[in-house]
């Protein structure tokens, strides 16, 4: 999104907002829904397929097709002659139907896996208000630039409650993370999510989209058995993702997947532009596999020139196999 200074504009992206403009119902129908997004010097139309309707058998308390495009730019206030942005997030347990024969008990933040994508502009002040309301101790670890009180890494015990707060640095995309040992444990319950900080000058318009890999040890054996995008194994195989012929794609992947040294990400009939951990303007390389350690990320650029359903994938077979695929519907622009 561009200059994200202005947050009430910015919000076209937000669910809530688009909620309230009646548009972001789970069984949105129409001819497609036409975005405006605000740059420095232009205004532009972002073309975003109406969602198909949610399954009647999704047993969850959040859509995998929502998430995709519900950024959280917090509450915005103006102090000292700042902007800040305040964000209220609790650790909660939520058990999530991964499969019609397999359930899973999360902790997750806000009742969602992964948790909200919050999103700010380069400069802004972010404060977080984090209550853990989950049963274990748990704690809030942003990666970014910080002051080491800020680090997230003390526990914070059930019923407790801690204030974040901190200077929007650097732009690009990074993630926040439960940092309590056994780490690996806390984020394989699905206690993690996506933050990222735009440059002040904006990017192009395009529609954006979230993705996060993530795995699930069902069986405690230390092995994942399951995988997804954004929460839910096979949920965009089964529910596919619409977007507009020709329109430009700002895909924000994030892997997440514990217990798995590198996850690989391609998707098939085209080729994306790279922004390695979104701290560049310029792309650094097109192809249409990238490699990704645990919590690297990425922000990918492409268009589809030509209407049909599209592959994505990791490219080790049993992964995707295993829950981690999904299609892409590209929607004809007649």
């Amino acid at each position: 999104m561009s200059n994200q200074n202005l947050p009430v504009k910015a919000e076209l992206y937000n669910r809530r907002h688009l909620l309230k403009l009646g548009l972001a119902s789970v069984g949105l129908t129409g001819a497609g829904l036409v975005l405006s997004t605000f740059g420095q010097k232009q205004k532009t139309k972002v073309k975003v397929p109406p969602l198909p309707k949610r399954s009647a058998t999704a047993a969850n308390s959040f859509n995998p097709l929502v998430l995709l495009r519900d950024f959280d730019y917090g509450t915005v206030k103006q102090e000292n002659g700042r902007t800040v942005r305040e964000f209220n997030f609790e650790a909660r347990n939520s058990t999530l139907q991964l499969t019609r024969a397999v359930d899973f008990a999360s902790w997750n933040i806000n009742g969602r896996v992964p948790g909200p994508t919050i999103r700010a502009t380069a400069g802004d002040r972010v404060r977080v208000i984090f209550r853990n309301s989950a049963g274990h101790s748990h704690s809030l670890h942003f990666h970014g630039i910080h002051s080491a009180d800020m680090d997230g890494v003390v526990p914070i015990r059930h019923g407790s409650t801690k204030v974040f707060e901190f200077d929007a640095e650097p732009f690009g995309l990074h993630l926040y993370h439960c940092h309590i040992a056994p780490v690996t444990r806390h984020i394989g319950k699905g206690l993690y999510g996506m933050f990222i900080i735009d440059p002040e000058q904006g990017r192009p318009s395009a529609d954006e989209i979230v993705m996060v890999m993530g795995g699930y040890d069902v069986n405690e054996d230390g092995r994942n058995e399951l995988y997804a995008f954004n929460g839910i194994p096979d949920y965009y195989k089964e529910h596919p993702i619409p977007i507009q012929q020709d329109q430009l794609i700002r895909l924000y992947l994030l892997n997440m997947t514990e217990l798995e040294p590198a996850l690989t990400f391609h998707i098939h009939a085209n080729m994306f532009r790279v922004y390695r951990t979104g701290r560049t303007l310029t792309p650094s390389e097109e192809t249409d596999v990238i490699t990704m350690g645990i919590a690297e990320r990425h922000i990918l650029e492409f268009s589809y020139g030509t209407p049909g359903m599209y592959m994505f994938h990791p490219h080790q077979d049993q992964i995707a196999e295993a829950g981690c695929m999904g299609n892409f519907n590209v929607v004809g622009n007649t």
